[in-house]
């Protein structure tokens, strides 16, 4: 056979002959599990029709080919043998078993019916075209590969033409067009741009540079440093683990005040358009809007900020708008810096611990006039700690003075949250005393920017035919016919070819512009303080902002979610991808049936969003002024008299730039991410951000392993206790090499004892600079702001205490006239060398304490010996 064919009509043909034979199938005899049959020199040959007895012998069979083993005999021929259980069930008169002198080699043999050894044509009444058989001897061997053969027919390679791949513009694909139809067609030399021929020309040449400018423009976007789209420097940043982020919303604390008709009621968030919606002031808009009305729109054309609540089913309560602080009948009082606890007066049974209060300047301590309170002085504490208490005498502070007692309530709150600056509560101008300097507020509620927007209806049923989409295009397009792939046969020309059709390009974007990207939050498991839940770290993983945006399929009842990428998505995970552009339109990415799934051609999607990002939601305190709600009880009850953010709103970020991304993404995997050395340990440390000026790593052997003890130093002088040691395990975890422990230990404190002469001028009291002196060498902040000598924030591991310092910090006193250092040691250990050197050498995990404290002699004593004076 010289044809390679996929339709063999031939052996029909033969079967239906009423005189011709031929040859159907040779199977060769080499069955692995027979040890006592003759591998390969056995080869059972059937026939289309049953022979007749003594029809073909020997000479009739003929074997052609082979590469090392040629001219293999047949030394046997044996008509009538059984089919093996291999083959179908045939007359045994059907198979010849042929015997041959040697097994054959790897190549194809031929197996030939002739006439005898010297005539080589066809025996009689045997068809010639299947009178010969190719086949292998070593069909049955062991192989990783199909022994079904290619049968293929390769196109012939063809030249390509010469084309100058210098043209790219508009005129040059025209004239190389021309000259080549001048090659092609020499009789054609047609140029009026009215010729049929000339205008497919210039039509194929337009298309041709259509072509060439979106090749030039996917090359552009193929490299970090000429991509335009930030979708593109999106994807290639991502290759090196550098997540380029799109913004976030800002939070803010709300303080919602009911309304005197109602004692308490329940603010809810709801849901879709029926969210509570918080807005920034508008004039002439009255402080409750019902959702959907025309004051709703009005408001909106104003284009205010809006937030919504972080938490639901808010119980709220009148006695709480305004708290006023107890000072126990003292006058001109204050909360220190780094307080934590307070006594707020009366009896608040609905104060609970989580709650959130904001301390708040109402006036002037100078004047006590509302004008004049700072509005730097106002700070979120959510308490942690409330309990109910009485003062026996607070009736003698009473007007008239009585015996009763007065109720009181004391409250706690976590030391994360400790004030940053001293709170006045009550204050005197000249003769006359304020008492409400500063008051609690509460009633406050966690909220962020961004408004809700919803596609899909709050009725049912739902009508799919009438859903307006907020994406564009809002349904999955058909496959392009002319994008669909027709793959080339592999094996064989015969099998019918497959066609790969490709997903429809469907990448819609969203009609509104700067979609919320919000960092994840957890109603249900609150920050420990009030200044975790506005203030996130930039560096965690799991806080990191992700687009609030999700899409419903009304027909199938699915829903897709966003993530930040694909690639540990399944082919049937409803997922999709949110790419902003620099312009803040967002584009939605979907999978490609492995990584996620993709839209089936005809859905309609309907999207459910926030609109509000970035800086813009970082609005100035007071700002906040309108409730939009359909809560029948705020709308007919008055229920919320008004709305404020004493505190401005903090967090939002801008879009990171496209250039930005450029300088800090080839080098931001250089970050390490686990630990090797001590060195490692201490970084990894430092990068929890629980206050930690230095932390120091050492390797110990603690019997079958190595456990690294690594010791951090606090800002502060703060102690190591067990919500510090579970901090640090949990943050140092991801970077703890397999096989060692971890361990969280505390500083070695060295004592100091120092003794000091001082020389006092003797227009000075010498207890007057002994005073200034204590406060000068001691370990608090001092009044204006400047550290003691011994702060422990001017000492870490392994540093050394020089004399100098000291010394300069008491010539530096009003009133000193000289000064002598006689001791200078650790204390309890003699180190009489340490005055001469002028300076105190420590180990490397050891810190220089000395709080000078009669109540814990053992962190240090100084001994001042003051001379002269008055």
């Amino acid at each position: 056979m010289i044809y390679f064919c996929c339709d063999e009509r031939r052996r029909a043909a033969v079967l239906a002959h009423p005189t011709l034979n031929g040859i159907d199938f040779l199977e060769v005899m080499d069955d692995p599990s027979n040890p006592s049959l003759e591998k390969q020199k056995l080869l059972q040959v059937h026939f289309l029709k049953q022979l007749a007895p003594g029809q073909l012998i020997k000479d009739n069979f003929l074997i052609d080919g082979g590469e090392r083993i040629r001219n293999i005999a047949i030394v046997g021929v044996t008509q009538g043998v059984s089919s093996p259980p291999s083959s179908p069930p045939v007359s045994s008169r059907q198979v010849v078993l042929l015997e041959l002198s040697t097994a054959g080699d790897f190549s194809t043999y031929t197996l030939r019916l002739v006439r005898d050894s010297q005539h080589p044509d066809t025996p009689d009444g045997f068809d010639p075209m299947l009178a010969s058989v190719a086949f292998s001897f070593k069909i049955a061997c062991q192989s990783d590969f199909d022994c079904k053969p290619a049968r293929v027919c390769p196109p012939a390679a063809q030249a390509a033409p010469d084309f100058s791949y210098l043209a790219k513009d508009y005129q040059s694909f025209l004239r190389l067009m021309f000259d080549r139809m001048s090659l092609l067609n020499q009789q054609w030399a047609e140029r009026n741009p009215a010729d049929v021929g000339v205008t497919l020309v210039e039509l194929l040449a337009y298309v041709a540079d259509y072509l060439s400018y979106k090749q030039d423009a996917i090359a552009t976007e193929a490299y970090l440093g000429t991509a335009r789209k930030r979708a593109s420097v999106r994807r290639h940043v991502r290759l090196v683990d550098y997540p380029m982020h799109d913004g976030r919303n800002s939070r803010v604390w709300v303080q919602i005040l009911v309304g005197a008709a109602v004692a308490s009621f329940t603010l809810h968030r709801g849901s879709g358009a029926n969210t509570t919606k918080l807005l920034t002031r508008v004039e002439g808009i009255p402080t409750i809007i019902k959702q959907g009305s025309d004051l709703f729109d009005k408001a909106l054309a104003a284009r205010p900020e809006a937030f919504e609540l972080m938490q639901d089913d808010i119980t709220l309560f009148r006695e709480h708008n305004q708290i006023r602080f107890y000072t126990w009948g003292d006058r001109e009082c204050c909360l220190p810096k780094g307080s934590t606890a307070a006594t707020l007066a009366g009896s608040l049974p609905n104060l609970k611990a989580g709650s959130v209060l904001i301390f708040c300047e109402v006036r002037g301590p100078q004047t006590g006039r509302p004008q004049d309170a700072d509005p730097s002085h106002r700070w979120a504490v959510r308490l942690t700690s409330v309990l109910p208490a009485s003062d026996p005498a607070g009736g003698r502070f009473q007007d008239p003075p009585n015996n009763s007692s007065i109720p009181v309530t004391k409250i706690q709150w976590d030391m994360g949250d400790a004030l940053p600056f001293p709170l006045c509560i009550s204050a005197r101008s000249g003769t006359e005393f304020f008492d409400d300097v500063s008051v609690a507020l509460g009633n406050i509620v966690l909220a962020d920017n961004g408004m809700t927007f919803t596609d899909i209806p709050q009725a049912a049923p739902i009508d799919i035919g009438g859903l307006v989409s907020s994406l564009d295009p809002d349904t999955v397009p058909d496959p392009n016919p002319a994008l669909t792939e027709l793959l080339p046969a592999l094996s064989s020309r015969c099998e019918p070819r497959k066609s790969k059709t490709a997903l429809p390009r469907y990448r819609p974007l969203l009609k509104q512009t700067f979609l919320t990207q919000a960092p994840p939050f957890d109603p249900a498991s609150l920050p420990a303080t009030a200044s975790a839940a506005i203030k996130w770290s930039s560096s965690d993983p799991s806080q990191r902002p992700v687009p609030v945006i999700s899409l419903f399929d009304p027909a199938t009842g699915q829903r897709w979610a966003p993530r930040t990428d694909l690639l540990a998505s399944k082919p049937e995970d409803l997922n999709f991808v949110v790419e902003v552009e620099t312009d803040g339109t967002p584009y939605i990415r979907f999978g490609d049936g492995v990584l996620g799934a993709h839209p089936a051609p005809g859905t309609k999607l309907l999207a459910t969003y926030r609109i509000g990002n970035a800086t813009s939601g970082n609005i100035g305190g007071d700002r906040l002024g309108h409730v939009v709600t359909s809560d029948p009880l705020i709308l007919n009850n008055a229920a919320i008299a008004g709305i404020r953010n004493p505190l401005p709103a903090t967090g939002g970020v801008d879009q990171e730039d496209i250039e930005s991304v450029r300088q800090s993404a080839p080098s931001a995997f250089r970050t390490q991410a686990r630990a090797v050395t001590d060195a490692d340990y201490a970084d990894a440390a430092m990068r929890c951000g629980i206050g930690i000026q230095r932390a120091a790593a050492t390797f110990r052997w603690t019997g079958s392993w190595r456990t690294v003890f690594v010791t951090p130093d606090l800002a502060g002088g703060r102690v190591v206790d067990s919500n510090v040691k579970s901090h640090l395990l949990d943050c140092i975890e991801r970077f703890r090499m397999a096989g060692q422990d971890l361990e969280v230990d505390s500083p070695r404190f060295v004592s100091l004892d120092v003794a000091m002469t001082i020389c006092v001028k003797r227009d000075y009291f010498a207890s007057d600079v002994k005073t200034a002196l204590l406060g000068v060498l001691s370990n608090r902040v001092l009044p204006d702001g400047r550290l003691g000598v011994f702060h422990p924030d001017n000492f870490t591991f392994g540093q050394t205490v020089f004399l100098s310092p000291l010394y300069a910090a008491v010539q530096g006193v009003a009133g000193v006239e000289s000064v002598t250092i006689t001791a200078f040691q650790p204390l309890g250990l003699p180190a009489r060398d340490a005055v001469v050197a002028g300076q105190l050498d420590l180990g490397r995990l050891e810190i220089a304490r000395m709080d000078n404290d009669p109540d814990f002699p053992e962190r240090g004593k100084l001994t001042l010996t003051m001379l002269g004076g008055r």
